[in-house]
Order: structure tokens, then sequence, then C-alpha cells
């Protein structure tokens, strides 16, 4: 190997959704721009972009749309039009239309596979970021000046890469964040989300269900041929049972956990399963390091805003280190890890406080929440609020979510 350093500006570790999406956010600016993923993105091994469906909210439609690949993006995608949350067994209930807050949708349900088909496309297109794909980062080493990595090739040829600033985009278990000795806090849910695509006998017309069952949340989503794709969180055990069980046995069951309101559960595509934890980085920081999408936060499913704050940790870092003449500087990251904070903190304690608030079956804790989805249901202000959901927590908007360019 040679020790002659390959140099740039920004070295992205992790081509997943959120890290691709950087990468197309930085290919107009001045910046020299390397985005590194170990796994091919048209490989079925790709974990990044499997069968597993994500909701895009409005917030999130904004930055793909300034990013220009919205409309390729749509044509995967199935709009939420209405939202239908209930307690099993219980008289709780509440019900969003997207008409009632002049919205043509709250949301879009797209394959993961179709969003990270779309990104790569438009990367390789635009010839503009230094796609190094499949290469594994094997060593990084952070220093005051620059950071280097060390960086393999499928075939086993190494280089070296020097870099103002390295992304953490690579996940929960981040090597990157390791190599920065950020610590991580990790709280197991004890849950397994098992995921896949079912079809009833009543087409999907947009509507999403939130049924809170005493197995566990369950999540209904419209994909865009009008059938569903169902996230069901239940215990480790009966995860594994219904993922062993027959097809027809795995509908029987899901029918009797989730009810009729999206009609006779027919047929269900291949099933997943993912463990479910809150997993949070203690800082977003480190010397010449930036973490974001689940390399600072792993929330769990409930309220479908993992990947959409995610985008916005994208979207804000993007929009401070374009101009910069040197992005990994202290000022920089300290002034990235400042506007990122409330809304990290805000939808952390909301998703984190909604598992723990339908997960407690106490007949007091029952009454309480199910008295609080009917005056939900009937608040305006509730409802715009949640509509808004997706814009964040706090903070000015990035000027990628404002159709402005960085």
């Amino acid at each position: 190997m040679s020790e002659t350093a390959h140099c740039c500006d920004v070295a992205i570790v992790g081509g997943g959704m959120v890290g691709a999406s950087l990468a197309l956010a930085l290919q107009d600016t001045p910046l020299k721009v390397m985005l590194i993923e170990a796994v091919e993105p048209q490989s079925a091994a790709q974990p990044s972009f499997d069968d597993r469906t994500t909701a895009l909210g409005n917030g999130a439609r904004r930055i793909l749309q300034t990013l220009g690949v919205w409309p390729q993006i749509a044509a995967g995608a199935g709009a939420i039009r209405s939202i239908h949350v209930s307690d099993a067994g219980h008289f709780g209930f509440a019900r969003l239309q997207a008409s009632e807050h002049q919205l043509q949708a709250f949301g879009y349900t797209v394959s993961n596979r179709h969003i990270g088909a779309v990104l790569w496309r438009a990367l390789r297109e635009r010839e503009r970021v230094e796609l190094a794909s499949p290469a594994r980062v094997l060593e990084v080493q952070l220093a005051a000046d620059a950071a280097q990595l060390k960086i393999a090739d499928s075939f086993g040829a190494q280089r070296l890469v020097r870099a103002a600033l390295v992304v953490a985009a690579d996940g929960a278990q981040s090597l990157v964040k390791q190599a920065a000795g950020i610590a991580s806090s990790d709280n197991d849910y004890e849950q397994v989300a098992v995921v896949a695509n079912i079809r009833t006998d009543r087409a999907a017309r947009g509507i999403a269900y939130e049924r809170f069952a005493e197995s566990g949340p369950m999540a209904l989503l419209p994909l865009g041929e009008g059938s569903y794709t169902i996230v069901w969180t239940l215990s480790p055990d009966r995860a594994a049972a219904v993922q062993e069980c027959s097809p027809a046995q795995f509908c029987e069951q899901l029918q009797r956990a989730f009810g009729w309101r999206a009609g006779r559960i027919l047929e269900v595509g291949r099933r997943s399963a993912y463990r479910l934890a809150l997993v949070r980085a203690l800082e977003h920081t480190g010397e010449r390091v930036a973490l974001i999408g689940n390399a600072a936060q792993a929330l769990h499913p409930i309220a479908a805003q993992g990947f959409n704050l995610g985008l916005r940790d994208a979207a804000v870092l993007a929009e401070l280190i374009a101009p910069a003449s040197d992005p990994g500087a202290p000022p920089v990251l300290a002034q990235f890890a400042a506007r990122r904070a409330a809304d990290r903190r805000g939808m952390i304690a909301f998703t984190d406080n909604l598992v723990k608030l339908f997960g407690d079956r106490r007949l007091a804790a029952v009454t309480a929440r199910n008295l609080g989805l009917l005056l939900f249901d009937v608040s305006a202000p509730a409802k715009r609020a949640l509509a808004r959901l997706s814009f964040g927590f706090g903070g000015a908007l990035p000027r990628l979510s404002r159709g402005l360019p960085l």
C-alpha cells in the first residue's frame, strides 16, 4: 500500500439513506467529497436497502425535492392521507385527515430498496462525488488537523484517505463513532419488529393504522399498489414463533391481533425481524468527526421518525460545512451539535415516551391513555402539532427543508 494518502474535504462513511442524502446535498458545493460504503447498493446483502419501508414525512419530502430526487422516489411511494390510531380492546381512538390540515398527505411510504436505488442512481449519474464502494474502513485515526482512514476494496487492495471531516453515517454500531471514543447508551426495549408486506381484500386507499395491542404496537402503512406493509412489535419469543409459522397461520394470528379495520388479510410476503432498542450517542461530534442518522440515534419505529430525523441531521450538517474553509474545524462542529440538540432531544423523548405510554397495560394507565386519545381526536391544535412532526422539534429549519440551495 502506498503511504501517499488520497485527500478530500469530507469522507462520509456509510452509504445508506442518510449518508447518500448528505453526499447528494454536498455535490454542488466546492467541497471534495468521498462516500465510502462496504456493500454494493444493489446487492441483496445491502442491509440499508432491504425490504423494509420508510415513512417519509413532508419535511423529508421537501429536502428530497430540493435535492432533485423526489419525483423518482414518489413514483414508488404510497401516500398517507388518513391516520387511524386505536387501542385494541378499549374505547380510545383518534383519526387524522390530511385534507383538514391543507395537506395532500401526512407522508409517504416507500421501500428502502427503492429509496436507495434512486439516491445512488443520482450520485452515479451526476458524477460529482467520489464513490468508494464496495470498500471497508479498516482503521480510523483522528488528529487535530485532519482524519486519516485506511480502506480496502473488495479485492483487498488498501489505500489511505485523508479528510478534514469524517462523517459517521455507518449505523448504531458505528466504527467511526468508536474510533472517536464517543460512548452510546443502549436501551433494549426487549421487543422485536416483524416486518412484512400484506394484501387484504380491501385496497389501502391511503389509510395508515396505528394499533396498540396487548402484544405490542402494530402499524399498517399503505403502499403504492394498494397493499400494506405491517410492522408488528412483539416479544422476542412471540416474534420467533410468528416467523416460523406458515403464511396462512401468520395471517390468522395477525388478523386476530389487529382486527378487521383493513379488511380480511389474504396474503403475506417475506417476513423479516429486527431487534428494537434506543441507541443514543452521548456526544454528536468528536475530533474531526460528526455523527448523523443511526450513528447518532437509533429510534423505536413506533412514530416512524428515524429516517426523518437523520435526514435533518444531514441537511443541517451540509448547510454548515458547505461554505466552510475547514469543514471539520471545532467551531463548525460545535455549531452543528448545537443546531441539532433540541430536535434530537425532543424526538427521542417523544418516541421513547410513546413506547412506554402504550406499553403500560395497568388499568389506570389504559383508562388515562384512552381518554387522552379521545381528547386528541377532538383537539385541532394537537392534530396540527402532530401533522408538523416531520419538520422537527426545534430550531431553524435547514435551508434544504425550505426549498433553498445550500
